[in-house]
């Protein structure tokens, strides 16, 4: 975790609000670059306008262990999405914009409140189309007494401007690397640049955040998540092996909570769960790497998935 006190994360954060407001104004904050002028009221492709939207806020234990740890992570889901994947499993927000519209201040207090309940670290689940909003928030809480590490929980699709600009005011990426192949990038995502993207931006995360632990719980480092499509082997086995040969540092996290949720049944290839011969598969080949971090069972609990959260930020603003 970075040796700055809150009071100095905060000044240097406050530097970047000029700059991340203007580009609001032909909004290039996601790789996406679509130039809505969202203060004029335009929404991007994220969906996302003038207002800062937050779905849900809860300690959430079913994160990796690392980052759940004992007491919970204190993870903010915001709404809307610049990925939109078709089989997503949080369809019902980040497919829309449901949820409630909070200030930054709002933003500032449901974070030092999360660390009143007890939460490990503050965890900012698909944050980049609120950026702004949410750089104020944080400056706002670490003036307030927030003193916890920030988790920046990403789809991975982010620009390495945009990387460099949170290095300060985050302590671990928790990123996805979703595909390495375009032509599945642009299948189940609409952005077959996925790849060379989220590749850049992984290897500057990496540079930016060594690994750090504290006794079981990560306080800074790079977490690259992969979640196993049904007849993914060969994509999840590509992966293991660019994070091995590119960011060995990172720790990985394997998931196999995938179901085929929202508008999967219409790509009748992914239309089912992975089967126990692709799970081996793709386990004995990352028991082949020297790679730390974390893979799920088979039949990981189903109530993780985003569909059974409920939208609500009681006793937090």
């Amino acid at each position: 975790m970075t040796s700055m006190n809150p009071i100095e994360r905060a000044s240097l954060i406050e530097e970047k609000l000029p700059l991340l407001y203007r580009q609001l104004q032909i909004c290039h904050i996601c790789p996406r670059r679509c130039e809505a002028n969202r203060p004029a009221g335009e929404t991007g492709y994220c969906g996302a306008g003038q207002d800062l939207v937050v779905y849900t806020a809860f300690l959430h234990h079913g994160e990796e262990p690392g980052i759940s740890g004992e007491r919970g992570s204190g993870t903010i889901f915001f709404s809307g999405c610049n990925l939109k994947c078709v089989y997503c499993q949080n369809y019902r927000f980040s497919h829309s914009l449901e949820g409630s519209r909070v200030s930054s201040e709002d933003l500032a207090r449901i974070m030092v409140r999360l660390q009143e309940k007890g939460a490990e670290n503050i965890n900012l689940v698909t944050p980049t189309h609120f950026l702004p909003w949410i750089m104020d928030g944080l400056a706002r809480a670490f003036r307030n007494g927030l003193m916890l590490p920030i988790v920046y929980n990403t789809s991975g699709y982010e620009t390495v401007e945009v990387v460099r600009l949170l290095e300060d005011a985050v302590d671990i990426y928790l990123a996805d690397m979703r595909y390495i192949t375009p032509s599945l990038a642009e299948r189940y995502s609409q952005a077959p640049d996925y790849p060379a993207v989220n590749q850049a931006a992984l290897r500057k995360m990496c540079d930016q955040k060594s690994a750090v632990w504290e006794g079981p719980l990560v306080k800074q480092g790079l977490v690259v998540r992969h979640l196993v499509l049904p007849g993914g082997v060969d994509e999840a086995i590509k992966v293991l092996r660019w994070v091995n040969e590119n960011t060995p540092e990172a720790l990985i996290s394997l998931m196999f909570q995938y179901q085929p949720y929202f508008k999967a049944c219409l790509y009748p290839e992914i239309d089912r769960r992975v089967n126990e011969e692709e799970y081996e598969s793709v386990m004995d080949y990352l028991d082949e790497l020297d790679l730390d971090g974390w893979a799920q069972d088979l039949s990981p609990e189903e109530n993780l998935a985003g569909v059974h959260f409920r939208p609500s930020l009681e006793g937090l603003i």
